[in-house]
């Protein structure tokens, strides 16, 4: 009768392990990559699959963080969400606001990753998101052929910008329309967006006001930058050696590499000379988040394949192919990154960035500073205006989040 149970019981668990391994998940993964980032996103998951025959995920390519985040909200609403999130760290707060995302602490080992990245996803004492890597943040990217080093401050930078600034060439180029690249600036002139609760707008300071009359007279007094510019334009002038420098984030330097090669060169966006301070660009990655209420066989799936993506291995891969920092700390430390010109230079800046908030009055400060900001670079407000106007705005934002 022993033996006999004993086989029953043999018999059982192999049943159960022969249940688990043919149970078929399918899951569905939204991502906000593209270009090189998205072909390795389909690698990524090809190879998971084809080790994970039980396992298909489906990945589906949103136009930019925008829509993604726009798209996964109304998702959620109806029911119809996605499994997983491929994206940047800043929607961390809309997202936890409306409670669609799955809390992470005790979903996977954090230790291993780095600590500014798991900063970057936390709120209200818990971790949101999972970083697949480091950085996201903008930086000086220079071509050796037309500046042989790059400007160590902004007195340089103006001095050395008007002479290569001539004939349909520029010296500097950078997204004029998004607030985004205002924020390293910012930090520069001493300036923060919230006080030091966390979310409380800053923007009517002296600080913002100075970093306004900065990028003005870069613009219509040094005349250095193209009097319009959005990211397509920077990104076409630079790549066509119509712009010795450009401010762009780690997710292009793969693309300079490819048409520049060896001539390209990383650097930190040159110090504030007014200040002696460094422009301090926002840092955070891109993540995985998991909606709310994934459990059973899909939250295993999920778990796999997060898991997969989080190896020394395909860290490195991922480093290889799209020159971003990586998120684990035992690749951040490997030779890869430590003897490599361009990741050491993107490492640099990163460490004097600051963690984006992640907060949902942050999305106040962002629809606040843009049109204001475009307004002075338009010549049709003064930086003492629109900061009062950003301020204002801001407030009456976050009181209606209330």
């Amino acid at each position: 009768m022993k033996k006999f149970l004993t086989v029953l019981l043999v018999l059982v668990m192999l049943m159960g392990i022969v249940s688990i391994a043919s149970a078929k998940v399918n899951l569905v993964l939204w991502t906000k990559e593209g270009e090189e980032a998205l072909d390795w996103n389909k690698s990524l998951i090809e190879e998971f699959m084809k080790a994970n025959p039980n396992i298909t995920i489906e990945l589906v390519k949103k136009t930019n963080v925008e829509v993604l985040r726009e798209d996964f909200l109304t998702a959620s609403l109806a029911g119809a969400a996605p499994d997983i999130l491929w994206t940047v760290s800043d929607h961390a707060g809309p997202f936890v606001a409306a409670d669609i995302v799955e809390a992470v602490d005790t979903l996977f080992d954090l230790n291993i990753y780095v600590d500014s990245a798991m900063d970057a996803v936390k709120l209200e004492g818990k971790y949101w998101g999972i970083p697949i890597s480091n950085g996201n943040q903008l930086m000086l990217l220079y071509n050796k052929k037309l500046i042989a080093e790059a400007p160590k401050d902004t007195d340089e930078l103006l001095a050395v910008g008007k002479k290569l600034t001539t004939g349909g060439n520029y010296a500097l180029v950078w997204n004029q329309t998004e607030p985004f690249w205002l924020v390293p600036w910012l930090g520069g002139f001493k300036g923060k967006v919230f006080a030091e609760d966390g979310v409380t707008p800053t923007l009517n300071t002296p600080e913002m006001i100075a970093t306004l009359k900065f990028l003005h007279d870069m613009k219509f007094d040094a005349k250095i930058v193209p009097p319009e510019c959005d990211y397509d334009a920077a990104d076409t002038l630079f790549k066509e050696g119509k712009a010795a420098m450009i401010i762009n984030g780690d997710w292009s330097i793969s693309g300079y590499v490819s048409v520049l090669g060896d001539d390209l060169g990383v650097a930190r966006i040159p110090k504030v000379s007014a200040t002696g301070e460094w422009p301090k660009p926002y840092t955070s990655g891109v993540y995985f988040m998991l909606t709310k209420g994934i459990s059973g066989d899909k939250l295993k799936a999920a778990q796999d394949f997060i898991g997969f993506v989080s190896s020394k291995e395909k860290q490195l891969e991922g480093v290889k192919l799209l020159n971003r920092l990586p998120a684990v700390k035992e690749a951040l430390e490997d030779p890869l990154i430590t003897e490599n010109p361009i990741l050491k230079g993107s490492a640099d800046q990163m460490v004097v960035g600051t963690p984006m908030p992640t907060v949902l009055e942050m999305r106040c400060n962002w629809d606040s500073m843009k049109p204001e900001m475009l307004a002075v670079l338009a010549d049709t407000k003064s930086p003492e205006d629109a900061a009062k106007l950003m301020q204002s705005s801001a407030e009456s934002c976050i009181k209606s989040l209330e």
